[in-house]
């Protein structure tokens, strides 16, 4: 394929040069553990450092609140499963019915082992209501954990006002942050968030690496136990390069956060104004106005999201039309059942997700043939009237 238009960046991101030009030592000539006591070995822990410093500058959090994991998935897992070890007593754990299968699915297997589980509704927009919160969270709830932004629809949740409520109850909240850090800015310091997760390929590092934020004096038992690493709260020989890059990572991050919500959201607004206007049939789905900058969900009715996504791919164009962790499954995406989106137009969803990466060049082409998509597709249809 001599071309690639990648707008596929809620998936996974490309390393950044940068990133990648800084972790290449640690996959060569520094290569010593970082737990050994000579000085080989013992000079790679700096390092460490100083990413944990560059990733905590970018939360707005103490670089001693951030714990290393190999991915986003392994964060919320330990949240989850570390605070109901820390809390035997209580059984209730709240969440949505449109978080992301890491936090989903781990809660739905422990309502299996007995905990209970309550998944709050959404609206047509995404948004969950508060007020149903606030009834929900009693003394037998160990953990609420509900997404920063979903990934789906890049709506965002009114996370300060959640976690206010959360610890007027005096509970644990944890947020699945995956997609919105380094897009939106944050400040943990000044925040009622007691666990944060993220992952490092979502924002230009390599797969492989995330973090766990653990907000100082937060009950919470280790999920992955062995050695004293990251102060014993995480056991394992730290992927090093992997956690340089994701350093690297959140440097350019914080710097590029400007240009995420005006360049990468002038960029997005075009495209999708664009295709709705020029895509009889088509919707969006979600928030307007409380999203991510770069992402744009929209539906086209009586049409196959992935029969788009097909011939989007002979034109070298990167969608998705979801989550990249349930893609290939026939039924509509859970977050667009939950947001109750027609079941003729839940099929066709498509998403769009852009990084500071994309120019305008690039969104033009797809603006381009995104309607020549669309009408060959609803020709082919049986439930489109010719």
């Amino acid at each position: 394929m001599s071309r690639v238009i990648y707008f596929d960046n809620n998936a996974t991101t490309n390393v950044a040069p940068e990133v990648f030009e800084a972790m290449k030592p640690f996959l060569t000539d520094l290569y010593g553990n970082p737990s050994s006591m000579h000085t080989f070995g013992g000079q790679v822990e700096k390092h460490i450092r100083y990413s944990r410093e560059a990733i905590a500058a970018l939360l707005g959090c103490d670089s001693s609140e951030i714990v290393f994991t190999g991915c986003g998935t392994e964060s919320d897992n330990t949240a989850i499963k570390g605070v109901l070890a820390a809390y035997p007593e209580k059984r209730k754990i709240i969440t949505t019915r449109v978080e992301h299968p890491a936090v989903l699915t781990t809660c739905r297997e422990l309502q299996n082992q007995g905990y209970r589980l309550i998944e709050l509704g959404v609206d047509k927009y995404g948004q969950i209501a508060l007020d149903e919160l606030k009834a929900q969270v009693d003394d037998d709830t160990a953990l609420v954990t509900i997404m920063y932004a979903n990934n789906e629809t890049g709506v965002i949740f009114p996370i300060d006002k959640i976690a206010e409520i959360v610890k007027a109850k005096d509970v644990v909240f944890h947020t699945d942050a995956v997609q919105a850090v380094g897009k939106i800015p944050l400040n943990l310091n000044n925040s009622n968030i007691d666990l944060l997760s993220l992952s490092g390929h979502k924002f230009h590092a390599p797969k492989g690496v995330g973090v766990l934020y653990i907000r100082k004096g937060t009950r919470i038992s280790p999920f992955i136990v062995g050695g004293h690493q990251e102060k014993s709260r995480r056991a394992g020989t730290e992927n090093v390069a992997g956690i340089v890059a994701l350093g690297k990572a959140a440097e350019i991050a914080a710097k590029s956060i400007r240009e995420e919500n005006t360049k990468v959201k002038k960029l997005r607004d075009k495209l999708e104004n664009a295709i709705l206007k020029s895509c009889p049939g088509s919707m969006l789905n979600g928030d307007k106005i409380n999203r991510l900058p770069n992402t744009t969900n929209i539906s086209f009715e009586f049409i196959e999201g992935e029969a788009i996504l097909l011939l989007l791919d002979q034109f070298g164009i990167c969608a998705s039309s979801g989550s990249a962790c349930t893609s290939g499954a026939l039924e509509p995406s859970h977050v667009m059942r939950a947001m109750g989106v027609p079941f003729t137009a839940a099929h066709g969803s498509i998403r769009f997700s852009l990084s500071t990466y994309n120019t305008e060049e690039e969104v033009d082409f797809v603006i381009e043939k995104m309607p020549i998509i669309v009408n060959r597709l609803r020709e082919l249809s049986p439930f489109v009237e010719s």
